[in-house]
């Protein structure tokens, strides 16, 4: 899919991203673009891994639940939206940190649309949901900080109009409020998960970017995993700091393998053609690596009982 879509923005977004480009030098938009890893799937997963994993299974679901949520309804926004990213429009902006790597950077099925910034989205629903649920002050800080830098970064990097950032942390935070409301007012895991798939649903009729695909394969495979830990796994935190690491390090790696081995039986070339067949392929990866992360991967977790109990004896 080549670079179809909307072109709107304001003059000032234009005027300050080139200026910013010009201006602040390699270093300086280094660092800024260092801040948009808070907005990316691999932090993210560490983040919301170690929490779930290790410190508080229960924070832990309601801060994937967010930031899925989110990121699902991030790029559903922007299919209707349609908003290019401004260095397809503006030759003095230039794009200094490719969205996806593995795709031509004027493919709009690879790259997404430009509104909202979905790294602004993500960075608000992680941190916010560790903010509105755990209120240590210094979280309520990091809440602040860290996805207001990620935000500023990705326009500073070429990748979004500031309208795009703003866009992305009020939905951010509009993914929270709702996902704590409807988790505090359904008490029936099912029918949460029921309720917030209908709303994600009609994206399947007209998305046509990767990133609706991924995030659908993420909601599908961390509820499925989530209701199979209920139904079957019942794994407990634990607070021995160095089963929190091993087990932070070992979900990074199930996830990490399960992904590579996905994609093996898979051509490059057809992965990141934006093809039905790629976008379904691209669904069921991740909802496979999602529902083994979250769901298999903690019955690992019960060696540890063992492992202690030997110890004991």
């Amino acid at each position: 899919m080549t670079a179809i879509g909307n072109t709107f923005f304001f003059q000032w977004e234009v005027t300050l991203m080139e200026w910013l480009q010009a201006n602040l030098g390699s270093a300086a938009i280094s660092m800024m673009s260092f801040f948009s890893l808070f907005g990316e799937e691999l932090p993210l997963i560490l983040i919301v891994g170690f929490i779930y994993w290790s410190y508080d299974k229960k924070l832990g679901r309601r801060m994937g639940l967010s930031a899925i949520m989110g990121l699902t309804w991030s790029t559903m926004i922007k299919n209707l939206v349609l908003r290019r990213r401004p260095y397809f429009d503006h030759e003095n902006i230039k794009i200094l940190r490719i969205v996806e790597p593995h795709g031509d950077i004027y493919d709009i099925s690879t790259q997404g649309y430009s509104f909202p910034s979905a790294h602004s989205t993500n960075a608000v629903t992680v941190f916010g949901s560790l903010a509105t649920n755990l209120r240590k002050r210094w979280i309520v800080i990091l809440a602040i900080i860290l996805p207001l830098l990620t935000g500023i970064s990705r326009f500073v990097v070429g990748a979004h109009y500031p309208t795009d950032v703003m866009a992305g942390w009020l939905l951010g935070l509009t993914s929270v409020t709702v996902v704590n409301m409807l988790q505090e007012r359904v008490k029936s895991t099912i029918t949460l998960y029921g309720i917030l798939l209908i709303i994600a649903l009609p994206g399947f009729f007209y998305c046509r970017t990767e990133d609706y695909f991924t995030s659908m394969g993420l909601m599908i495979g961390f509820m499925g995993g989530t209701l199979l830990d209920d139904r079957f796994v019942h794994f407990e935190n634990t607070e021995k700091l160095l089963f929190r690491v091993l087990r932070v390090l070992g979900g990074l790696v199930v996830y990490w393998v399960l992904n590579t081995l996905l994609k093996l039986p898979f051509s490059k070339e057809f992965l990141s053609d934006g093809s039905t067949a790629a976008l379904v392929i691209r669904f069921a990866r991740y909802a496979i690596v999602s529902v083994v992360a979250f769901g298999v991967y903690p019955m690992v977790f019960r060696f540890e009982k063992s492992q202690q109990t030997g110890k004991a004896a």
